[in-house]
């Protein structure tokens, strides 16, 4: 059996609007880019009101611990400020 020539045509073109319909990957994710110094809050230490030498050992190391919390933020900044581009 022959087919006529002027089925051919829309038949050819429906199969190439189907191939646009096909399943396609997915998008990569956007990267995200953060420019800037990372937040900081200011350093506080804790009040201390130590009675015997138990609680004055107790709060030397709170004191200790809240200075190397400070610490940390400016190493932090510092490292994120060498990371930098110069201008």
């Amino acid at each position: 059996m022959k087919t006529m020539n002027f089925a051919i045509g829309p038949a050819s073109l429906c199969l190439l609007l189907l191939a646009g319909c096909a399943s396609a990957p997915p998008s990569p994710a956007p990267q995200i880019i953060v420019t800037g110094c990372p937040a900081v809050v200011p350093c506080r230490l804790p009040a201390a009101a130590p009675i015997g030498n138990g609680e004055l050992l107790r709060d030397a190391e709170v004191v200790e611990a809240a200075w190397a919390d400070c610490a940390a933020q400016v190493d932090t900044v510092y490292q994120a400020q060498q990371k930098a581009p110069r201008p």
